[in-house]
C-alpha cells in the first residue's frame, strides 16, 4: 500500500457538509483528504428538481468563512447554490479528490481501511458526511407494487414536463411537497395527500427565522428551559411558487388512502380512484452503507454524541440531520457542527 494514500483525516462526501469540515481541517496542519464520489462539486444539489429553491436569503445560506454572494431573486435556486459550493471548494483550495465511490470501511490497528474506485486509502480518524440523497425513503404502502402508472420519488424528480395533462397524487406534506405540487399543479390535475394538516408559515417566516429559533431554543435548554416554536424545519415556507399555487387555491390536503390497486388508491370509504402517476415526497434516511463493515449501524443511525460515534474511536459524522446537530443538514447549520467536529478530531489525534 502506497504511504502517500494515509492520512490523518479522510472526510468520506465532498458536498456542503464536507466542504465545512475541510474549511475547519485546513487550518489544523494535519494531512487530510475529502473523498466525493460525484463528478463535480455540487454535492446533492446535483442531483435535486431544477426548480428547487433554498428557504432562506443567500445570506443566511452561508458556509463558514464565506457569505454566499446574493443573486437576482431573493430565495437561491440549484444553480447559484452549485455555483456557490463550486466556488467555495476553488477559493479555499479544499484537497477534493473525485469521482472516487467508497464502497466500504473497516478498522483494524488503529486505522480506517476505505476500500473504494480508486484503490484503498487509510486514515486515522475519519468523517462520513455523505448525507441523505442517495437514501430516498418510499413508506410500504398496501399493493404499492401493483400500481401500473408512473412512481417517482422527489429524488428522482425533475420538472412538471412528464406530467402535463396528467392526473397526479403527490404525497408528502414537506417544503418538498408544496414546491413539487406547486409546479405540477400547473399542468396537471393534482391531489395533496398528507398525515395531516400541513403548516404553513407566515408569509415573513422564512429559513433564518428557524435557525435562530433553533439556536436559541438549543441554548434555552443547556440552561433547562424551553421556549415555544415560531415554526420547525419541517414546515412549509411561503416561497413564491407557494404563494402562486394558494392563489390558485391548489394547497388543500387530503388524508392517506389505504392502498394501491393497478391504476390508482383505494380511499378509506372503499372508494378507488384512478391516477397516472404518484410523485413520492416522504424523505430520505441516512446514507450510512459504505459503513456497514464497521457493524455500528442500526436501524439506519449509528449512535453518537454530537457528532461523535460512541461505539467506535476516531469516527465522526456530519450533516445527517438533529441526531447529528441542530440543523446541520443546512448550510448555515453545518457550520457549527463541523467547527466542534473538527476541534475534537485535532484532540483525539493529539
Amino acid at each position: 500500500m502506497a504511504d502517500q494514500q494515509h492520512f490523518d483525516v479522510i472526510v468520506i462526501g465532498g458536498g456542503q457538509s464536507g466542504l465545512a469540515t475541510g474549511y475547519f481541517l485546513r487550518r489544523t496542519g494535519l494531512k487530510y483528504i475529502i473523498l466525493d464520489e460525484q463528478e463535480k462539486p455540487g454535492g446533492a444539489w446535483l442531483k435535486t428538481w431544477d426548480s428547487l429553491k433554498l428557504f432562506s436569503p443567500a445570506e443566511h445560506s452561508s458556509l463558514p468563512g464565506w457569505l454566499m454572494p446574493k443573486g437576482d431573486e431573493a430565495y437561491p435556486g440549484k444553480a447559484q447554490v452549485i455555483q456557490y459550493l463550486t466556488d467555495y471548494e476553488n477559493r479555499y483550495k479544499l484537497p477534493v479528490e473525485r469521482p472516487v465511490a467508497v464502497h466500504s470501511v473497516t478498522k483494524a490497528n488503529g486505522r480506517f481501511i476505505l476500500e473504494t474506485s480508486k484503490g484503498e486509502y487509510t486514515c486515522s480518524a475519519l468523517v462520513s458526511a455523505t448525507g441523505t440523497w442517495k437514501k430516498p425513503f418510499i413508506p410500504d404502502y398496501l399493493g404499492r407494487d401493483e400500481f401500473e402508472g408512473i412512481q417517482v420519488h422527489s429524488a428522482q424528480y425533475r420538472n412538471e414536463q412528464e406530467f402535463v395533462n396528467k392526473k397526479v397524487l403527490i404525497i408528502g406534506g414537506g417544503n418538498s411537497g408544496a414546491q413539487i405540487l406547486a409546479e405540477v399543479s400547473k399542468v396537471a390535475s393534482t391531489t395533496w395527500v398528507t398525515l395531516e394538516e400541513p403548516k404553513f408559515l407566515p408569509d415573513d417566516v422564512d429559513g433564518r427565522y428557524l435557525f435562530e429559533f433553533a439556536t436559541r431554543q438549543y441554548k434555552a435548554r443547556q440552561e433547562g428551559k424551553e421556549i415555544k416554536p415560531v415554526g420547525s424545519l419541517g414546515d412549509v415556507v411561503m416561497v413564491a411558487s407557494v404563494k402562486e399555487a394558494r392563489e390558485r387555491n391548489v394547497l388543500s390536503t387530503v388524508r392517506p388512502f389505504t392502498a394501491f390497486y393497478n391504476n390508482g388508491v383505494i380511499w378509506p370509504d372503499g372508494t378507488k380512484e384512478a391516477f397516472d402517476a404518484v410523485i413520492w415526497c416522504t424523505g430520505f434516511k441516512s446514507s450510512l452503507d459504505h459503513l456497514e463493515g464497521l457493524n455500528i449501524v442500526e436501524n439506519g443511525r449509528i449512535a453518537t454524541h454530537d457528532t461523535k460515534a460512541t461505539a467506535l474511536d476516531g469516527l465522526w459524522l456530519v450533516g445527517y440531520g438533529g441526531w447529528t446537530g441542530y440543523a446541520s443538514a443546512t448550510l448555515i447549520g453545518v457550520g457549527r457542527t463541523a467547527r466542534q467536529t473538527v476541534k475534537e478530531i485535532e484532540d483525539y489525534l493529539n
